[in-house]
C-alpha cells in the first residue's frame, strides 16, 4: 500500500510509519514517489538517551505521510535544526535530560546562539518547533512557547537581494552549457561508431586494448577492476588510458556534463530545480511523429504544489526568443540545442545506454567518480546537481558584466534559483506557479534589470492612458437628465442622439449589458454593419453605442475596485497591458459623480452585482 505522502520508518519497519524505535535510532524517510530514501541517525546526538529517543519519535511523526513535508530536501531542514539544537543543549552547564525538562529558555537561548552563525536562525527555530510539537510530556510553559509566533526573518539589505542575470550573462551561461553538451555528443557518438565497427570486426587490430576497454565500459558502465565491487581499484592496464572517470565518460556523460544539461534545461524552461533534477526520460510525442512541430510531453512532479504536484511539461521544437543569438540566421537548422525538444532529445540519446545499464527512468544520469553515504562510484542519477552548479560555473570562468572596486572581473554566481528567476523575468509569465506568486515571490524581490523593467511598465501605462484620453468614455446620463426625461423625453433623447423609445427602454433597464446600456448593438464599431456585436463588454467603456446611467454605478465601482485588486495578483507589465485602459476609463466615469454617490454605490452593491462582476472578469460572459 502506498500512502499519498512520503514514508517515515525505522530499519526493520520499511514502508510503515512507526513510533517504536529499534536499535540504532535511525529514521528512514522515503520520497513521495518511492524513488529514493534517506536515513536520519539519532544515536549520535549529544543529549541524554531519553531525550534522544523522544526527538527521534517526534521526527518520525513530523515526517509521516500527510504531515506536509513532500520531498527529502524539505525533510533535511527539521533534521538539521534538531542536530543544531542538541549541540547547543550539550554546551549548557545543566543540559536537560528528559522531555519534561525542556523550557522556553532553551529555545530563546538556541535562537540567540544561532543568530551569530546562520542568517536564517528564525527559520531554523520554526522548523524545530514543528518537531517539538510532536513530543509528548512537554511542560505547560514549553507548550505555550511552541504556540507563539515564529521569529521574523530580517529583511535583507538591498545589496543582498536576489539579482537576476542580464541578457548577456544569461546567454554566457547558456553558451557554456551548450559547448559542454556539443563536446559530449561528439565524443559519445564517435566512440559508439568505433564500438560498432569493433563488434562487427571492421576496426582492425586493437593493439592498445582501447576498443576492448570501450566494449567493457559499454557493457558494464565501469572499467575492469581487480575484484568484484565498485570499491576495488581499476586494473593497471586501464590506467594507461587515463583517469577512470574520463574512461567511463567515453560512452557516458560526466558529472559536469549532466550539470550543463540541467543548467540549459532550466534556462530554456524556467522550471524549478526539483523538477529539472528529476526530469523523466519517459515521454509522449504529442506530434505523433508526423513531421509537424516536434513536441515531447513529460509527466513531472513538484512536491511543493501538494495536490497539484503532478504536472505535464511540454518541450517543443521551437527556439526560445531569449536563447537564440541576436541574428537568428546564425542558428543551423540542425542545431539541436536551441529548442527545448532538441535539448531533451539529445540528453535522451546520450544517456540511453546509461539508463539501460542501471534500469533508471531518469533523464540526467551520469558516471560518478565517488559518492557519499556509501553510494560509491558508478552510473546513477545526479540528485545533488544544485550543489555542483557553482563548481561547474567556476570551471568555465564565467564572469558578470560588472567589475569590483579595483576594476577586476567578478565571478558569476550561477544557481538554479537565479536561472529560474531570470527566465520568469524575461518572459513575464508564471512557470508552475500562480501569477500572484510570480509577482510577489519572484519579481518583487528581484533587483536585476529593475530600472529597465520599470521603464517598460511606465511606457505601457502611458500608452494605455493616452488611449483612454483619445477614445474618451461612454456618454453618461445624470439624475437630473432622468428627471427631465419624465417630462420632456424627446428633448433628452435628442441630446443623447437616440430615439425616444430607445431612451425609455434604456431607463427601464431593457438595454443593460454589464456596466451600461447599449443603444444599438447592431450598429457598433466592433462588428460588421447589421451584425450583432460580439465584443467583450469591457470595450463598452469606450463605445459610442454605450450609455451609462446612475443605476449602473454600483457595478462600475465594483469592476473598478476588482481591477485594482488584480494589480497585486499580476506582474506590473501584464496589468498595464490588460487593465490600465479600462481602469482609467472607469476612473474617469467615477469622477463624474459625487464622492458620496460613489461611496453609497460601493456600500449598496448587491450580491447579484458582485456575482455578475465576478463572472464578467472571469470572462464567463464572453461569446467564444
Amino acid at each position: 500500500m502506498s500512502p499519498r505522502g512520503r514514508r517515515a520508518a525505522l530499519p526493520g519497519q520499511r514502508g510503515r510509519t512507526t513510533h517504536g524505535l529499534l536499535e540504532g535510532l535511525i529514521v528512514r524517510v522515503f520520497a513521495e514517489d518511492g524513488s529514493d530514501s534517506s536515513d536520519y541517525p539519532f544515536a549520535g546526538l549529544p543529549v541524554a538517551p531519553g531525550l534522544r529517543q523522544g526527538l527521534a519519535e517526534a521526527f518520525s511523526r513530523r515526517t509521516a505521510p500527510g504531515a506536509g513535508l513532500t520531498s527529502l530536501e524539505s525533510v533535511d531542514k527539521p533534521y538539521r535544526a534538531i542536530r543544531a539544537f542538541t549541540r547547543y543543549l550539550s554546551t549548557l552547564a545543566w543540559p536537560p535530560t528528559e522531555i519534561g525538562h525542556l523550557l522556553p529558555e532553551h529555545l530563546d537561548g538556541f535562537l540567540d546562539h544561532r543568530k551569530n552563525t546562520v542568517v536564517r536562525a528564525g527559520d531554523e527555530v520554526a522548523q524545530l518547533k514543528l518537531v517539538l510539537k510532536h513530543l509528548p510530556g512537554l511542560s505547560e510553559p514549553m507548550i505555550a512557547k511552541l504556540g507563539e509566533a515564529n521569529p521574523r526573518r530580517p529583511k535583507p539589505d538591498r545589496e543582498d537581494a536576489k539579482k537576476s542575470y542580464s541578457r548577456k550573462e544569461f546567454k554566457r551561461i547558456a553558451d557554456a552549457a551548450r559547448a559542454d553538451l556539443r563536446a559530449a555528443a561528439a565524443r559519445i557518438r564517435k566512440n559508439r561508431a568505433d564500438l560498432d565497427r569493433y563488434r562487427r570486426g571492421e576496426a582492425g587490430p586493437d593493439t592498445d586494448r582501447r576498443l576492448e576497454l570501450l566494449d567493457w565500459v559499454d557493457r558494464f558502465g565501469d572499467v575492469p577492476r581487480y575484484s568484484y565491487g565498485d570499491t576495488s581499484p581499476a586494473q593497471f592496464w586501464v590506467k594507461k588510458h587515463g583517469p577512470v572517470t574520463a574512461t567511463a565518460s567515453w560512452l557516458h556523460l560526466s558529472t559536469m556534463e549532466v550539470i550543463a544539461g540541467a543548467v540549459l534545461l532550466t534556462a530554456m524552461t524556467g522550471q524549478n530545480k526539483s523538477v529539472i533534477i528529476k526530469t523523466p526520460a519517459v515521454h509522449h510525442r504529442a506530434d505523433g511523429h508526423t513531421g509537424n512541430t516536434k513536441t515531447a510531453i513529460l509527466e513531472t512532479h513538484k512536491p511543493r504544489r501538494q495536490r497539484r504536484a503532478h504536472m505535464t511539461l511540454a518541450l517543443s521544437e521551437l527556439p526560445d526568443w531569449i536563447s537564440i543569438p541576436g541574428d537568428p540566421d546564425q542558428i543551423s537548422a540542425r542545431d539541436e540545442l536551441h529548442t527545448p525538444f532538441g535539448l531533451y532529445a539529445l540528453l535522451h540519446e546520450l544517456t540511453s545506454r546509461s539508463r539501460e545499464i542501471i534500469g533508471s527512468s531518469r533523464l540526467l544520469v551520469c558516471y560518478h567518480g565517488s559518492g557519499g553515504n556509501g553510494v560509491g562510484r558508478g552510473l546513477r542519477p545526479h540528485d545533488n546537481a544544485a550543489w555542483v552548479v557553482p563548481t561547474w560555473a567556476r570551471g568555465h570562468s564565467l564572469m558578470t558584466d560588472e567589475r569590483d572596486k579595483e576594476g577586476n572581473p567578478v565571478p558569476l554566481n550561477v544557481t538554479f534559483d537565479l536561472l529560474r528567476l531570470t527566465y520568469v523575468e524575461f518572459h513575464q509569465a508564471p512557470v508552475a506557479h500562480t501569477e500572484q506568486t510570480l509577482a510577489t515571490d519572484y519579481l518583487a524581490r528581484n533587483r536585476g534589470n529593475l530600472t529597465e523593467y520599470q521603464k517598460v511598465v511606465a511606457k505601457a501605462l502611458k500608452e494605455e492612458v493616452d488611449k483612454a484620453r483619445t477614445r474618451g468614455v461612454m456618454a453618461t446620463l445624470t439624475k437630473q437628465d432622468l428627471e427631465r426625461a419624465q417630462g420632456d423625453p424627446e428633448t433628452v433623447a435628442a441630446e443623447f442622439g437616440i430615439p425616444p423609445k430607445t431612451l425609455k427602454d434604456m431607463i427601464d433597464g431593457k438595454l443593460d449589458t454589464v456596466m451600461n446600456a447599449c443603444v444599438d448593438h447592431r450598429g457598433g464599431p466592433h462588428a460588421a454593419p447589421g451584425e450583432p456585436c460580439r465584443a467583450s463588454f469591457m470595450l463598452c467603456l469606450g463605445c459610442p453605442c454605450a450609455r451609462a446611467l446612475p443605476q449602473h454605478l454600483p457595478v462600475q465601482v465594483l469592476v473598478h475596485d476588482r481591477l485594482l485588486e488584480r494589480r497585486d495578483e499580476m506582474t506590473p507589465l501584464q496589468w498595464a497591458e490588460r487593465f490600465a485602459l479600462p481602469h482609467d476609463q472607469l476612473a474617469s466615469l467615477l469622477d463624474q459623480h459625487d464622492e458620496v454617490d460613489v461611496s453609497d454605490a460601493r456600500t449598496n452593491a448587491t450580491d447579484d452585482d458582485r456575482a455578475v462582476v465576478t463572472r464578467f472578469l472571469n470572462r464567463e460572459l464572453d461569446l467564444r
